[in-house]
């Protein structure tokens, strides 16, 4: 466990303690009380898990089982069609990008034949100082593991599930869609930055595509009329200001 590992184990537990005490009187009068409950305990496991991991099947394992349980979450008033729709439209856009963290992770499974994250970091700096490394395979595969993080934290080209991902009940949209889920993306790119640090190209690119996020998000917050949509750009905007 290092200091980031803990400080998004704080950061989910208190975020998800909080999330549960209020959404307690929130749900008392739906007909999901128990389903909310399930699901949301269930978010917070996958989370947890996530940012414990210590090798990338670990991370992937729980990266689908946090996008399951947006999924989940978003569709909780399945009923609505706006609501299904919404989270139809989340889970393929997070298809889309969890694709690409599948392959970037056999990648560089097939560069350094390791997966745990402080071997792997060790054999792909000393290939990449002894030059012995395809660099333009490299950088291929660490904007595929990128672009699993674009997906999970609505950067700009995937950006487009977050707003509609309000549908859901608002404690969800509290917990998911503005703590806890949308941090997965940053989480793993901060994990992985003894990686990517080598890699000139993707460094530029990551702050490319944090500035667009930044710029677009907070355009077209202005333009919301409806206050969690307006939440959700805001939200878009901070995250391209994190990576």
């Amino acid at each position: 466990v290092d200091p980031l590992t803990s400080i998004m184990l704080i950061l989910i537990t208190t975020v998800g303690i909080m999330v549960l005490i209020y959404s307690d009187n929130y749900m008392s009068h739906d007909q999901g009380y128990l389903r909310f409950f399930a699901y949301m305990s269930f978010f917070n496991t996958s989370m947890l898990g996530l940012v414990t991991s210590s090798n990338l099947i670990q991370i992937y394992f729980f990266w689908e089982l946090v996008g399951m349980c947006s999924y989940l979450l978003i569709g909780f008033w399945f009923t609505r069609s706006t609501a299904a729709n919404a989270c139809q439209k989340a889970f393929v856009t997070n298809r889309v990008g969890d694709f690409g963290l599948l392959l970037g992770i056999l990648g560089f499974y097939w560069i350094t034949g390791s997966l745990e994250f402080w071997d792997l970091f060790e054999i792909f700096n000393n290939l990449v100082y002894n030059n012995e490394v395809n660099f333009l395979f490299a950088t291929l595969c660490a904007f595929l593991l990128f672009s699993g993080a674009i997906a999970k934290s609505a950067q700009f080209p995937l950006h487009v599930w977050l707003p509609d991902a309000m549908e859901g009940p608002t404690p969800i949209s509290a917990l998911i869609h503005a703590a806890t889920m949308v941090a997965a993306g940053i989480f793993l790119v901060a994990r992985l930055l003894p990686l990517l640090i080598v890699l000139p190209y993707i460094m530029n690119l990551i702050a490319l595509i944090g500035i667009i996020t930044l710029l677009l998000g907070a355009t077209l917050a202005l333009a919301q009329k409806d206050i969690k949509r307006g939440l959700a750009y805001s939200t878009m905007s901070q995250l391209g200001y994190m990576m």
